[in-house]
């Protein structure tokens, strides 16, 4: 019986050490490949904030309501690390959000509409990066992703929140409807947009493109 005992216990030993082991080799594949560092904003899983500690054992990141979360480093090796800082030019970070839209909307219009939105909103950089992209044609409406430069040291989700105020209301503004149709039968009339209408404000045609008409 003594002598089984003594196993049970090894094993247990062995499993804690295994285990730390683990963390620590994780760590240092965190340290050495540069996945992330103190400062950075990083997403982790559904985990979204700033490395405020990394040590052998595990990280610690503050989330954008002020929570401190631990993470064991192996939990972060073995998932994704998306870090928004490490390609950061002057703490300057790109930010995305999306929308969709119906097609009855005109993809020019829209696309002018979310830069305007993204050139009121105080903490994006004006001069930076500025790119709306169409990501999706689907059954109801266009999917849409609008990228931009932060201002130095402002934080996605405040830069997110601003965004969406912004985009509120210059859709409102223009009267474009942000919202995805879902049809159960086929409207009576087409959804689709005149050509009249493809540069409806506050779109403008580009130069290249005036001159061929």
């Amino acid at each position: 019986m003594p002598l089984r005992h003594e196993r049970v216990l090894w094993f247990i030993d062995y499993a804690r050490f295994s285990g730390l082991m683990n963390h620590a080799m994780s760590g240092l594949v965190l340290v050495y490949s540069r996945a992330l560092r103190k400062g950075d904003f990083v997403r982790i899983g559904e985990i979204e904030g700033t490395v405020s500690e990394l040590n052998a054992l595990s990280l610690k990141i503050i989330t954008r309501n002020a929570h401190e979360i631990t993470l064991p480093n192996a939990v972060a090796v073995s998932g994704t690390v998306e870090n928004t800082s490490r390609l950061a030019v002057e703490n300057r970070l790109n930010v995305v959000t999306s929308v969709t839209i119906g097609y009855d909307a005109p993809w020019r219009q829209v696309k002018a509409m979310l830069e305007l939105a993204a050139r009121r909103c105080s903490t994006v950089d004006a001069n930076g990066t500025m790119i709306v992209r169409q990501t999706g044609l689907q059954d109801f409406y266009v999917a849409y992703e609008l990228q931009v430069t932060s201002q130095p040291g402002k934080l996605p989700p405040d830069v997110r929140s601003e965004l969406h105020q912004h985009i509120q209301d210059v859709f409102n503004e223009f009267g474009v409807q942000i919202m995805s149709p879902h049809f159960v039968l086929q409207p009576r009339q087409d959804l689709v947009v005149p050509q009249t209408a493809w540069y409806s404000a506050p779109a403008e045609p580009a130069p290249e493109e005036t001159k061929s008409k």
